[in-house]
């Protein structure tokens, strides 16, 4: 008796998910939503990316001082001058990724134009 319930069970949320699908294409107010979903999990998806991206310089720079102190006897002034890159790398990354961190204007190359002395002027 329990394998008919079970059964039973299955075919009516298979057709119930059948005719919720058709509604769904239906509504236009539904694939707003969806497009609003998808815009929202990839805004999270860049998020996450950028703050462990963050998270990892700082835990490099770290690690990278703590080991150097550790085996060189310094102290504790290169696990903190370290970490310190390790922060600036960070902050460095996050830019670059998020699109802030462009690749320089020609005009302030030099030989490229601009007010430089080097070009010769």
């Amino acid at each position: 008796m329990t394998d008919n319930r079970k059964e039973g069970l299955e075919d009516r949320l298979k057709r119930l998910g059948a005719e919720l699908s058709e509604k769904r294409k239906e509504d236009p107010k539904y694939a707003a939503d969806e497009a609003r979903a998808a815009e929202n999990r990839k805004g999270y998806q860049v998020a996450v990316k950028l703050s462990s991206e963050f998270v990892a310089a700082i835990i490099v720079g770290a690690l990278l001082g703590y080991l150097l102190d550790r085996f060189a006897g310094t102290g504790p002034c290169g696990m903190i001058i370290l970490l310190l890159l390790g922060f600036c790398a960070g902050v460095l990354n996050v830019l670059r990724s998020a699109g802030m961190v462009a690749a320089p204007h020609p005009a302030d190359q030099p030989g490229k134009g601009g007010n430089n002395k080097s070009d010769g002027a």
